[in-house]
């Protein structure tokens, strides 16, 4: 699988986040706290949904599966001037993005795997310190093997 290198333009994005870890995993939380509530958010620029994840700088170097990170559900917007009450804000900084285009379970990690294990290691990239996202848009079914999504890694060239 090869991505396409896209330079990704700013986003600002309005969602709900959680601290989590791989052996603490509590998206579909998050998820359940965001979904009813995201028609509350008036000026979206598109219909998909973003599921982005912070992780701390040196989460792959010294993993392990109890290293938090922060794990955000959102959509992105057109402006800051309403945000509704128990969502926050944040701001996607523009750069250099590995592009997946991925079909499957969204349980299936092996994907991750692929791209952290075998196609970063011998890229001409190295993974970047910003956040890492996913776009779930029209194709995207939840738990279903014919779901399709976009996987955003952000990388710097080595």
């Amino acid at each position: 699988m090869t991505p396409r290198i896209e330079i990704l333009n700013e986003k600002k994005l309005v969602g709900r986040r959680l601290t989590m870890s791989f052996a603490d995993y509590k998206i579909g939380e998050l998820w359940r706290t965001f979904s009813p509530r995201r028609k509350e958010i008036n000026n979206n620029l598109t219909n998909d949904l973003i599921s982005l994840v912070i992780y701390e700088p040196n989460h792959f170097t010294d993993f392990k599966p109890t290293n938090e990170f922060e794990r955000w559900a959102a959509v992105e917007v057109a402006t800051f001037d309403y945000v509704p009450a128990e969502m926050e804000t944040i701001i996607l900084q523009s750069g250099l993005y590995a592009v997946f285009d991925y079909k499957g379970l969204n349980t299936d990690n092996s994907i991750f795997q692929y791209i952290l294990g075998t196609w970063l290691p011998t890229s001409d990239y190295d993974l970047d310190n910003r956040p890492h996202f996913e776009v779930l848009g029209d194709k995207y079914k939840n738990n279903d093997p014919t779901s399709e999504e976009e996987i955003w890694i952000p990388i710097k060239t080595k």
